[in-house]
């Protein structure tokens, strides 16, 4: 039986975009169940104590230029340090994935390739007819998603994803959570795999 992974994103997060892959090489390894989560990040980095990145001190935000570029290069990606169009509103994508589920759909291409899209295609994610080409290419019915993902209900699920991410101790993308326990950031997708190889009891805050 499938083993179940929370995972919390926004589509407009370039670090959940450079652990996709390599996440999904777990998923496919290990046989996970992923609860795809996305979340409104802004309203979790304010209740966690985080800066949105125009507000953090220049130091960091110079640092973390450099922590893309390391990473672009691990990884193996080619990608824009300042796409086009980022940072935008991700709530239409994230929404897209959200109605996907909601109709039964696999989520997975379409955040595939709207990373891709963001990061490099310097694509604009907050355009509905940029993200409905995108699920179309994807194979899913890009244009109703687009249509459902301002729903009332899609909302709801959008929130609770936040109200979920906090009651895990989640408060960044992406976040993995196996059995309760969290792994912030994609640096943390090989200690995720030693944890899933060694079948290990959760670690917790409480020693």
């Amino acid at each position: 039986m499938p083993r179940p992974i929370d995972y919390y994103f926004s589509v407009q997060s370039p670090w959940a975009y450079i652990g996709h892959k390599p996440f999904g090489d777990l998923v496919n390894t290990y046989d996970l169940k992923v609860n795809y989560k996305p979340v409104l990040l802004v309203d979790l980095f304010s209740e966690t104590g985080g800066l949105p990145l125009g507000r953090r001190h220049p130091v960091r935000q110079r640092y973390r230029m450099v922590e893309l570029q390391r990473w672009r290069d691990k990884r193996g990606l080619s990608f824009h340090l300042q796409p086009a169009h980022w940072p935008f509103n991700g709530r239409l994508a994230d929404g897209v994935v959200i109605a996907a589920i909601e109709a039964g759909l696999d989520p997975e291409r379409f955040m595939r390739r709207a990373y891709a899209g963001v990061w490099e295609d310097q694509l604009d994610l907050a355009d509905p007819g940029t993200v409905a080409k995108l699920a179309d290419e994807s194979g899913l019915p890009g244009q109703q998603l687009v249509e459902r993902s301002p729903a009332e209900a899609v909302s709801a699920a959008y929130e609770q994803n936040r109200q979920d991410a906090l009651a895990a101790d989640v408060f960044g993308s992406p976040g993995y959570v196996l059995d309760g326990e969290v792994f912030w950031g994609q640096d943390r997708i090989e200690l995720l795999a030693d944890a899933l190889k060694s079948g290990r009891k959760p670690y917790s805050s409480e020693v």
